[in-house]
């Protein structure tokens, strides 16, 4: 699962990708401070299964406080974007090209007012997007039509290098005409916003509410102007801001957490200690930053993932003696067979059942998964 931070130049997009990840990335008051993509990785919490089992767990990645996991999310950071960029404007197809590779999209939008309307903002990303498939299709439609396929594996095919899949074409595909030489451009360009709600749903991540002003106003405006949306209001520089001080070990602070406690207030500066201060007040009025909340709602009500948690032999610690080393999140959905071929694709040639580890019960292939599963995978020698 990759996730991808999308934006406008001065949106704090950067900002809010170095305080999910921390990884270096450039922040600077100018456009196009991002030109490659920036690759990172964020963490989302889950209810951690070691308290049914009575043990506590060592993950082979992320990490586990008091009962609650945070498992590994990948993040990409793609360059500014601009109205026009599926035309080449500014990045153009470059920014639109690295988004194929993203499950969802966590839209940044400046919420203060002071570089742009945010209600536009919100619009125009889609608007891009959409224009930018159709220009794929439609420059290649009169190709799609002879080819000896059928409709939803022609258009698969064409956007081979996005993640939908042929049934979702399909289906999809049952509100359009039935041939795809009956398609009008006007249907090309419907199908292609289709496509992108399906391929590539978006969340909007209304940052820099902590700026005094309009941004709460403007918050509510986009809530009010897009009501179908996923939109969630988040300070990316006061996260980051304590994502740092903990790093120093200035401060304890775990992502999502309501509250901070500073632990070396001598090496505090004035500077420091006004900053600390007023990111306080903001808990003590939002509860949290934001930050952690807009990665798992795209992770758990965008994609609607689920946990699930595999261990070998029917036992709980692996081979290196890690208790629960992995957690895995995977689609809704999703079968003991394809469970199987994502841990690896050894697992899943040689696949003979698995077993529900809580209540011992054997699955088949075809079972669906539920979150918070723990399965073994059995497999043939």
């Amino acid at each position: 699962m990759l996730i991808g931070l999308v934006g406008a130049p001065n949106a704090g997009k950067s900002t809010l990708f170095k305080a999910l990840s921390l990884a270096p990335a450039q922040i600077a008051s100018y456009p196009f401070t991002t030109i490659k993509p920036n690759f990172g990785v964020g963490f989302v919490r889950v209810n951690c299964v070691e308290k049914e089992f009575g043990v506590k767990c060592n993950p082979r990645e992320g990490f586990c406080v008091d009962g609650i996991r945070f498992v590994p999310v990948k993040l990409i950071d793609v360059a500014g974007l601009v109205p026009g960029a599926s035309k080449g404007k500014g990045m153009g197809n470059q920014f639109l090209d690295d988004l194929r590779q993203a499950d969802a999209l966590i839209h940044v939008v400046d919420v203060s007012g002071v570089t742009n309307n945010p209600v536009e903002d919100v619009a125009f990303l889609e608007e891009e997007i959409d224009a930018w498939l159709f220009s794929i299709l439609n420059k290649n439609w009169s190709k799609l039509v002879h080819k000896n396929l059928k409709p939803e594996e022609a258009i698969t095919a064409q956007l081979s290098g996005m993640k939908i899949k042929e049934a979702e074409v399909k289906q999809i595909l049952k509100n359009f005409p039935p041939s795809l030489d009956d398609f009008t451009a006007e249907d090309i360009k419907k199908l292609a916003s289709e496509l992108r709600k399906k391929s590539m749903p978006i969340l909007v991540a209304a940052n820099k509410i902590d700026v005094d002003g309009k941004a709460e106003k403007n918050l509510e405006k986009i809530r009010k102007q897009f009501p179908q949306k996923l939109v969630i209001g988040c300070s990316a520089e006061f996260e980051l801001a304590l994502k740092e001080a903990a790093e120093t070990k200035i401060i304890t602070y775990v992502p999502g957490s309501s509250h901070f406690e500073i632990i070396k207030s001598e090496q505090l500066n004035e500077k420091q200690k006004i900053a600390l201060e007023k990111i306080k007040n903001f808990l003590d009025v939002h509860k949290t930053t934001g930050v952690q909340e807009t990665l798992e709602a795209a992770v758990f009500k965008l994609l609607n993932y689920i946990a699930v948690y595999p261990v070998p032999n029917n036992k709980l610690k692996d081979s290196e003696g890690r208790i629960l080393p992995d957690c895995y999140l995977v689609p809704p959905n999703t079968n003991a067979l394809e469970f199987a071929s994502i841990i690896h694709s050894e697992f899943a040639e040689k696949f003979i059942k698995a077993i529900d580890v809580k209540t011992n019960r054997t699955l088949g292939k075809e079972h669906v998964l539920k979150n918070n599963d723990v399965i073994e995978i059995v497999t043939s020698r």
